[in-house]
């Protein structure tokens, strides 16, 4: 067993804290749905613009966001991230308009883009063995903490208004910028170098030298394609569940919020913890454990999804709903693991940056097709059924994935060390 490094747990729990954060000031915006229309008057479509571009711009940056956490360290990255997103928070409860409200959410996109592919890396960094999935795992069920009670900005709208319920998160996140900044340290060298291909230093190597190599690996190539269609699903279902269970079942602002939220987080709550405790414990006799738990988490949970969006039965809408969580908790604990098996682990930030690109861009495309579907009278349900037979094609993705225990290194640069590109 490789031992673990210094703070390797309490890097993880000071994390989950940002993690919670994070999901949660991104996601009370689809949960605020009416009181924000009422305020600043807007089409459906026009309300899932503002979630797609907060994707497309989160997608764009995230590559870059993780090149610069791989180039100038971690812990930088993550610490500027939280500062930026949360005084942004704050800044959306002053928008007095749709063109404000655009803006905000663009700039939530930039700033936001830069810590998730951070974080999992440094997870991974501490995390080198039999606890690499569980930790992975723990940090996510923070995403998932912050998902569930932004699910619940319905009711902190009814509650407290929903600009007060931006300004209070907002503020939270600038406080705990300060603690962070005093607990959170990078990862020891002799817990990131690989010493066996003894390849050099990121901050040596050209831009070039590392995407090249990158991009042309079939492994991390089937990678892209699976994360343009879990974009699609992950995000299109955060994103206008809440008003499908509002419409279709007749429920209250704040029962389809909660609904909507709850049924999935908890369920992926249990399945990051559980996919990573297996995966972890299966990890040493298959390294394609992390690739086939989650495979047969999407296959089952496809015919479960198909019946939510056809259903007009709230409570056979459930199971739908709890499998999916389970199966996206199952996915999240092995996915930056998985990516650790195909790339140079130096490069790893900036390989989730390019997976987060996919999913964030496919994601924002479908969250702004259901809202034209909707206006047009479509309806949200077909959507969702297209969501649920993509399940098939996750999982049989999966099943084609076959990781390598070890990487090839990255090509030494020239003697002369050249100005990074």
């Amino acid at each position: 067993m490789t031992p673990l490094a210094p703070h390797a747990w309490s890097t993880v729990w000071c994390l989950w804290i940002v993690a919670f954060l994070n999901y949660l000031d991104r996601m009370m915006l689809s949960a605020m749905r009416e009181p924000i229309k009422a305020s600043i008057p807007m089409s459906d479509a026009q309300f899932g613009l503002l979630t797609a571009l907060f994707l497309w711009i989160y997608a764009l940056v995230s590559p870059l966001g993780g090149f610069l956490a791989d180039r100038f360290g971690k812990r930088r990255v993550i610490l500027a991230s939280l500062l930026m997103w949360s005084a942004v928070t704050c800044g959306t409860a002053l928008a007095q308009s749709f063109e404000a409200l655009l803006v905000s959410r663009a700039l939530m996109g930039i700033s936001e883009a830069c810590y998730i592919p951070a974080a999992l890396a440094l997870v991974s960094d501490f995390h080198r063995g039999t606890t690499r999935s569980l930790a992975t795992g723990i940090h996510m069920s923070g995403i998932y903490a912050g998902s569930a009670l932004g699910g619940a900005g319905g009711w902190a709208a009814e509650s407290w208004g929903w600009r007060t319920a931006f300004l209070v998160f907002g503020t939270a996140g600038i406080l705990y910028a300060g603690v962070l900044w005093r607990r959170l340290q990078d990862a020891p060298p002799s817990a990131t170098q690989n010493q066996k291909t003894a390849a050099p230093p990121l901050l040596r190597l050209q831009a070039w030298r590392l995407i090249g190599p990158l991009l042309g690996s079939r492994g991390f190539q089937i990678l892209l394609v699976l994360n343009w269609f879990w974009g699609s699903a992950g995000w299109c279902l955060g994103a206008w569940m809440p008003a499908y269970l509002r419409d279709h079942f007749q429920l209250s602002l704040a029962a389809a919020g909660i609904s909507a939220s709850a049924f999935q987080q908890a369920a992926a709550f249990a399945g990051v913890l559980l996919g990573g405790f297996l995966a972890d414990r299966w990890s040493p006799h298959s390294p394609r454990s992390r690739t086939l738990l989650p495979a047969a988490g999407f296959l089952v949970a496809c015919p479960f999804l198909l019946l939510t969006a056809s259903t007009h039965s709230f409570p056979l809408a459930i199971p739908g709903l709890l499998l999916f969580g389970l199966a996206r908790g199952i996915f999240d604990a092995n996915h930056m693991p998985i990516l650790r098996q195909i790339v140079d682990e130096r490069l790893s930030a900036t390989a989730y940056g390019f997976l987060n690109f996919q999913s964030c861009a496919a994601g924002g495309l479908l969250i702004y097709a259901g809202g034209l579907l909707n206006d047009a009278r479509f309806g949200l349900g077909v959507v969702f059924q297209a969501v649920a037979l993509s399940l098939l094609l996750l999982g049989a993705l999966l099943l084609l994935l076959k990781p390598a225990p070890a990487h090839p290194a990255v090509p030494a640069p020239p003697q002369r060390e050249p100005v990074l590109s």
